[in-house]
């Protein structure tokens, strides 16, 4: 009995880290089109994946171009006549361009303009400029949208995936800032 016991734990704990592994998030082929708030993968092929540490050395060297991403919580269409209506604040890493709801699996052909308006601008016409893209921790709509960008042509594609969180975890600087005008939909 004891013999089985030990075969069974020692199986278990030589399976276990095996079965971790294949939980862990893996990237998709295609982009996430749902449950955009779950744990993201480790990496996205053809860019450069920071750490905080790393988004604060270019931010504050100036050498690149923060993206933000989070979608703007629309305005309700059901409100009272003369209800007042007051965006949700956004803070992001200061001086990022904001191009929300450009993080979604599925564009339509208004949003995918606007997202490629928005990069060009970012990127001041150079296909080779560093561009980084965020949103929050465990958000697919930053992965979602640094993948999107590669396949627009951008070669330095950097994503951070902790985003403002593991920004404003870092006790680093954040400002209120308002969405780039985009397309009614």
């Amino acid at each position: 009995m004891r013999r089985r016991v030990t075969a069974a734990l020692l199986a278990a704990i030589l399976v276990a880290p095996a079965l971790a592994e294949q939980q862990e998030p893996f990237e998709p082929e295609g982009y996430r089109a749902d449950n955009y708030r779950a744990p993201v993968p480790a990496t996205l092929t053809g860019a450069r994946v920071l750490t905080t540490a790393e988004a604060e050395a270019i931010w504050r060297a100036k050498s690149g171009t923060f993206i933000d991403v989070l979608p703007r919580a629309p305005k309700p269409k059901n409100l009272p006549e003369g209800t007042v209506w007051r965006d949700m604040p956004r803070k992001n890493i200061p001086g990022s361009i904001w191009l929300p709801d450009t993080g979604y699996g599925v564009l339509p052909p208004a949003m995918d303009d606007y997202f490629q308006r928005g990069l060009a601008r970012a990127a001041r016409g150079d296909k080779a400029a560093l561009l980084v893209i965020y949103c929050l921790a465990d958000c697919w709509m930053s992965w979602n949208a640094a993948k999107r960008a590669l396949a627009y042509g951008y070669a330095n594609v950097a994503w951070y995936p902790d985003g403002t969180d593991g920004w404003e975890r870092a006790n680093l600087p954040t400002e209120e800032t308002q969405p780039q005008p985009r397309p009614e939909q």
